[in-house]
């Protein structure tokens, strides 16, 4: 096992035993708690076993999602822009409710927060002005 994986493991422990894949509810444990790039790993096991099926873009888009706060903890605000984008890219063909994720709740949060960076032209991080957004499944 790597260390990647023994983190991994780890972190979605408490997740195991649910309705929903303990990595898939791992991402957004993390993600609430700004765990951006643990949040990013947890769902990348998931998604690497769910390439090529219907929610191989739905599980890319949340990756990338989370990708973009992790360029925005770092102040990197062209690429936050760059993977808020792709995310949306990814997440456009879900829409209503997408494996108990609101869809249309996270498409406002990506142009939301790809709005805020483009507003104030790249110059401040909305993450320093607002806090991170918090996803939340349906049904738990």
């Amino acid at each position: 096992m790597s260390k990647k994986s023994a983190k991994i493991a780890a972190l979605i422990e408490r997740c195991q035993g649910q309705k929903r894949d303990a990595h898939y509810l791992g991402y957004f444990e993390c993600f609430n708690q700004q765990l951006f790039f643990e949040a990013h790993d947890v769902l990348e096991e998931l998604w690497l076993t769910q390439r090529r099926t219907p929610n191989d873009a739905f599980f890319k888009g949340l990756i990338q999602l989370a990708g973009a706060f992790v360029h925005l903890q770092k102040s990197r605000l062209r690429p936050a822009a760059a993977l808020f984008k792709l995310s949306r890219k990814y997440l456009g063909a879900y829409s209503g409710v997408h494996e108990d994720l609101d869809m249309n709740e996270v498409h406002q949060i990506i142009d939301q927060w790809l709005a805020k960076l483009e507003e104030r032209s790249f110059t401040k991080n909305p993450l320093i002005l607002c806090s991170a957004p918090l996803l939340r499944l349906k049904d738990l």
